[in-house]
C-alpha cells in the first residue's frame, strides 16, 4: 500500500510550496501583526495566537528578498516546529491536497546547499510543488536564535 502526505499548499512569489499539514496548526488573515524593532528583515512582527506571541515570516522575502504585498489572497501559516511556533506570510494558501508517496522525488543535498530545508519535489498534475521541512527552514534562518531563545517574552505587556 502506498503511503498518502497530505501537504498544505501555499504561493511564495511564483512558485508553489508545501508542508506537511501535521505542520500547519493553522491557516489566518494576516490581522493585528505588531511590528517590533531589531528584529531580522525577514521578520515583520509579531501576532497573538492562542495566547502566544510567535514571529511573523516574510517568506517571499526569505526567497526572493522581496515583501510580500499584503492583499486578500495573502494568508498567515501558523507552523508548529520543533523548537518553536512561527506565521509564515504566504502569497495564496487555498489548498489541501493529498500526494502519493512515489510521487515526491528527492532533492539532491548538494543541489541545494544552502537550502537544505528543501526535502523534496512533489509532481502533482502538471505542478511541482517544492516539499519544506518547517523544522530545517525555522533553524537555518539567520538571526532566529534570539526569537528562539525567548526575547519575545514579556512582550504581553508591550503588545
Amino acid at each position: 500500500m502506498m503511503d498518502i502526505l497530505k501537504v498544505v499548499v501555499f504561493r511564495a512569489g511564483y512558485e508553489e510550496y508545501g508542508l506537511p499539514i501535521e505542520h500547519v496548526i493553522s491557516i489566518e488573515k494576516p490581522e493585528h501583526i505588531h511590528f517590533i524593532p531589531n528584529m531580522p528583515s525577514y521578520m515583520t512582527g509579531v501576532v497573538k495566537f492562542r495566547g502566544e506571541f510567535i514571529p511573523v515570516l516574510d517568506i517571499t522575502r526569505i526567497f526572493y528578498q522581496e515583501d510580500t504585498a499584503i492583499d486578500e489572497q495573502v494568508k498567515l501559516l501558523v507552523v508548529q516546529a520543533k523548537e518553536m511556533s512561527a506565521a509564515f506570510i504566504v502569497k495564496e494558501a487555498r489548498e489541501i491536497i493529498n500526494i502519493l508517496e512515489n510521487a515526491l522525488k528527492q532533492i539532491s543535498k548538494g543541489a541545494f546547499v544552502l537550502t537544505k530545508y528543501f526535502t523534496s519535489v512533489a509532481s502533482f498534475d502538471d505542478r511541482l510543488i517544492l516539499m519544506i521541512d518547517s523544522d530545517l527552514f525555522l533553524s537555518s534562518l539567520e538571526g532566529i536564535a534570539p526569537v528562539k531563545e525567548g526575547l519575545l517574552t514579556g512582550l504581553s505587556q508591550k503588545v
